[in-house]
């Protein structure tokens, strides 16, 4: 059996946005329960974020220059 996570699959930025749309109400929900913990370390969590955009956007360039 294949591993799960090299599996290839094409979508279009359509078939995403129900994915994408799941994703991003999961984040607003946890973060309306925990709101004083998001408070607490919004610094840490904003560096998360600022660099996953980074390494994300990075491999999307790499993948797009890879394709033409």
């Amino acid at each position: 059996m294949k591993n799960f996570f090299n599996l290839k699959t094409t979508w279009t930025n359509a078939e995403f946005i129900p994915l994408k749309l799941c994703i991003a109400s999961a984040y607003i929900l946890i973060g309306i329960y925990f709101v004083d913990f998001f408070k607490t370390y919004w610094q840490w969590v904003a560096l998360v974020f600022f660099i996953t955009v980074i390494a994300s956007v990075s491999m999307w360039i790499k993948k797009m220059k890879q394709n033409n």
